[in-house]
């Protein structure tokens, strides 16, 4: 019900997962994240537990198929689910049950992975890839909304669109970049908008916020003060 790419920026260690789908909230089940390890999507009959565990075999030394192949072993729901997962090391896996829905199917490549089912045709999983290779010049989450754009106008899911997501993370145990829009006619021209909010005032904010190199983050009351009067805020700390 759902086509996914995951990306890493081999300059950055950064993981990123573009996803897509005819079905509410996409984003709160099926992309997870983990700083240092990798990237996985759980899709079709999602079984949310299987993101973590594929996680936790990577974080191990696992390679990718290993950690699928180990994380499914005690789902009796093998064969409707699909996964796919992209470690530290750039390398991909995927696993596409006997069940799901066509078309199905999936792509690898070294800091790639793309999956879907119940998708118009095989299409959308290589035009999604096309456009990713050829949007390098693009950062990792306008790129690979592009790729999701690409896939869409190939057909997307084969029941319609109705929810997208977007997930980056770097350094930190959470993302840099966590958007979900969960019911929308235009999910990822919705997703589009909420991305350059982000890039607006979130993610200027990113480099003073508490972090591993600074634990406490910029907390100068003074200086947080003079930025919001710049701005014409007339907020004040207590003191």
């Amino acid at each position: 019900m759902t086509w996914s790419i995951l990306a890493r920026d081999p300059a950055t260690g950064a993981f990123a997962i573009g996803i897509t789908t005819c079905a509410f909230a996409v984003g709160a089940s099926c992309p997870y994240v983990r700083a240092g390890v990798g990237a996985v999507s759980t899709q079709s009959m999602t079984n949310r537990y299987l993101g973590p565990a594929v996680l936790d075999g990577m974080a191990r030394g696992l390679p990718p198929a290993a950690a699928i192949e180990g994380a499914l072993a005690g789902d009796e729901g093998r064969g409707v689910r699909q996964v796919h997962a992209l470690d530290r090391h750039g390398r991909s896996a995927a696993w596409t049950g006997g069940n799901c829905v066509e078309w199905c199917g999936d792509i690898q490549g070294i800091d790639v992975s793309l999956a879907g089912n119940m998708l118009a045709n095989k299409a959308v999983l290589a035009d999604t890839l096309a456009a990713y290779h050829a949007h390098e010049a693009l950062d990792l989450p306008e790129r690979l909304l592009a790729a999701l754009d690409a896939g869409e106008a190939a057909g997307g899911d084969r029941r319609g669109r109705q929810s997208a997501a977007l997930k980056l993370v770097s350094t930190e145990d959470f993302p840099d970049v966590d958007i979900r829009v969960d019911d929308h006619l235009e999910p990822l021209v919705e997703l589009r908008r909420l991305l350059g909010i982000w890039r607006r005032d979130r993610a200027p904010g990113l480099l003073t916020a508490p972090r591993k190199a600074d634990p406490s983050g910029f907390v100068d009351l003074d200086a947080i003060e003079a930025g919001w009067k710049a701005r014409g805020v007339t907020l004040r700390f207590r003191r």
